[in-house]
């Protein structure tokens, strides 16, 4: 049976409005990236000193950093309007072009998953952002013709988390291309205070501080957790958040003092427990625990690699002695078997 970790990266249906209502409109609002920020700033002041489109933009990152809500920050500073798709939702040209023949002068397209846009549709997309232009076939066989269509300017931001899947005509084609990073723990912090005050939870600064210490890095993540401990503060507490009411709460919903989740200790025990240590193979481990090889890769890997709890080999992955020592198992003596400790 597959679990449903709280701390996958990836929204889940229930969180998506939220979500949106979380996420900051303007660039002052938006905690952390700093350098990023001001670059973004010195892009959209010589735009609009100009009276142009911002250059097309290619955020590559890890889930849940802020890609789209850059994005959309982008779009509310420049004073355009903002459209979003995904790479696997334009299947065929046909898609792109129903949606880039409706964008108006200035407005930004937002393509998320973009390394997942099918070839056909690239092949499309490069006309159109280098030259506005669209080129559209109309008919089949000898009676075919094509026609090309003139478009407004218009900046395309595409957001990615494999950027070496980006097709490198596709990579080339942006003017800018930013990496985000993980956020501190004190940047986390400002976040869930921020996302408190939306919410209407009272949060104290201890509080605040305990969520982000869990929250790998993501405010994904952490706006994730706060709405999990007001759930727990509302029912089992008098509403209000502080730090031993978040551990409590972290606790029952399985994330531990270091931020994994029951996912991670499932992924870092089959490992242990059932390869021995390893090495094992990714799809052999997603098999183990019941994801899919891409979840495993993309949701939970990074943070058990970054963090040094597993490593990768040639043969495949690696518990590290943290691992060991974080799940309480002694590492096994050559020829001697795994003991967990008392």
């Amino acid at each position: 049976m597959r679990e449903e970790g709280l701390l996958a990266t990836e929204s889940l249906p229930e969180d998506v409005a939220l979500d949106v209502g979380l996420r900051p409109r303007r660039m002052a609002d938006f905690v952390g990236q700093a350098a990023l920020k001001e670059r973004l700033a010195i892009l959209i002041e010589a735009a609009r000193s100009r009276a142009e489109c911002v250059d097309h933009v290619l955020f590559s990152g890890p889930p849940g950093l802020g890609k789209t809500s850059l994005a959309g920050i982008l779009a509310a500073e420049m004073g355009a309007q903002f459209q979003a798709t995904s790479g696997p939702a334009l299947e065929r040209p046909g898609d792109l072009a129903a949606v880039i023949t409706n964008l108006d002068a200035g407005d930004v397209l937002f393509i998320d998953e973009v390394h997942r846009l099918p070839r056909q549709v690239e092949e499309v997309l490069y006309p159109a952002m280098e030259d506005f232009q669209l080129d559209i076939v109309v008919g089949k066989g000898p009676a075919a013709r094509s026609i090309r269509l003139d478009l407004p300017p218009f900046t395309l931001v595409g957001a990615t988390t494999r950027v070496g899947r980006v097709a490198s005509p596709l990579r080339d084609r942006f003017g800018y291309v930013a990496r985000l990073d993980y956020y501190e723990a004190s940047e986390l912090g400002a976040i869930v205070a921020r996302s408190a005050g939306i919410l209407e939870v009272e949060v104290t600064s201890a509080g605040a501080k305990a969520i982000a210490r869990r929250s790998r890095g993501t405010p994904r993540i952490a706006n994730r957790l706060l709405k999990r401990v007001r759930d727990y503060a509302t029912v089992r507490s008098d509403g209000r958040v502080d730090a031993a009411t978040a551990e409590a709460a972290l606790e029952v919903f399985e994330v531990d003092s270091i931020g994994l989740d029951k996912v991670d200790r499932a992924v870092l025990e089959a490992v242990i427990g059932k390869f021995a240590g390893g090495p094992v193979g990714l799809s052999t481990l997603a098999i183990a625990v019941g994801e899919d090889p891409e979840t495993v890769e993309d949701a939970y890997e990074p943070f058990l690699l970054q963090e040094g709890y597993l490593k990768r080999t040639r043969r495949g992955r690696v518990a590290t002695a943290r691992a060991y020592e974080h799940l309480g198992i002694t590492p096994p003596q050559p020829g001697q078997e795994q003991t967990r400790l008392i």
